[in-house]
């Protein structure tokens, strides 16, 4: 991983590319999702992914030296925590919005009726196996090969946020302030889905009760989130100096994020942007400390 210098003209291309792309694909996908299946938007969601690693290339940016040999073997407790992590910071933070609203927890199988319809939850039943079964078939998954599935098209975002633009901020507002403005930016560019299809607190995660201040609120607080995420991605990436590092991190937290939504009531109307899933301000709580420690620590020279 190399140092980077600070290009005001190859950042403003990126951020123009790498929005004006990614809006139009949301644009798009929020049709599809409202007027042709569920399914297909959440693909055309996917492929969106890959548009900040297109912004590098389109701004001119260098993907040489983002650290492309992963480098398994001396970076091995960094993967370890890159992988791990995730499932452990969601699960504690799962159990204080349970212990909080403890009637929301639900094993019914209501959420996997809300997304794929009650035929699936009858075929899955009749052939043996129960949804609390189900529900932890998913667990396991999340702590074992799902992290590997995701990371490759993590690895399209983290080509353009931890690989070009985090250094660039970085080398022009300083680490801390450029941990911020990263987190801010990362947050912002999924907006039209959080207004378009209620992304992550609303309808699209099964909410269809909606929620105090829809959709700015989601907007303001997913923009709260994202900073500490981006901040626990981008040390992953300073200590191991391998773009798949935090690739296996963003990976990890999307294996483990749909989890405690999975043994949830889906329309808990505004107590969706408490959890019980990462991005909710208090089953986020274990990210956001982490990511504070890591924020005002000093930075050694």
């Amino acid at each position: 991983m190399k140092n980077s210098k600070f290009s005001k003209e190859k950042t403003v291309k990126y951020l123009l590319w790498t929005f004006g792309l990614a809006y139009l694909v949301q644009f798009g996908a929020a049709y599809l999702w409202i007027h042709v299946n569920r399914t297909a938007g959440q693909l055309v969601t996917a492929a969106m992914m890959f548009v900040p690693a297109l912004g590098v290339f389109l701004a001119g940016g260098d993907l040489k030296g983002i650290g492309w040999k992963p480098g398994i073997r001396k970076n091995l407790k960094t993967f370890l925590a890159a992988w791990f992590l995730p499932a452990a910071f969601t699960a504690i933070g799962a159990l204080l919005y349970f212990l909080l609203f403890p009637s929301h927890f639900d094993l019914s199988g209501e959420y996997l009726v809300a997304g794929a319809g009650e035929e699936v939850l009858k075929q899955m039943e009749a052939e043996g196996v129960s949804y609390p079964m189900y529900a932890l078939i998913g667990a396991i998954a999340a702590v074992t090969y799902a992290p590997l599935i995701n990371v490759f098209v993590a690895l399209g975002e983290e080509i353009g946020w931890r690989g070009f633009l985090y250094p660039q901020l970085k080398a022009r507002f300083g680490r801390q302030k450029g941990w911020i403005l990263g987190g801010v930016i990362w947050g912002a560019w999924h907006w039209p889905l959080i207004w378009l299809i209620g992304y992550e607190y609303g309808a699209a995660a099964g909410n269809s009760a909606g929620y105090f201040g829809f959709p700015f609120t989601g907007m303001v607080l997913f923009c709260l989130i994202t900073p500490a995420w981006g901040i626990l991605h981008d040390w992953l990436y300073e200590k191991s100096g391998t773009i798949w590092a935090p690739s296996v991190f963003h990976g990890a937290i999307n294996a483990a994020a749909t989890i405690p939504l999975s043994v949830c009531l889906t329309d808990t109307g505004s107590a969706r942007l408490l959890g019980p899933a990462p991005m909710g301000i208090l089953a986020g709580v274990p990210f956001l400390i982490a990511a504070a420690v890591l924020l005002l620590r000093r930075e050694k020279k």
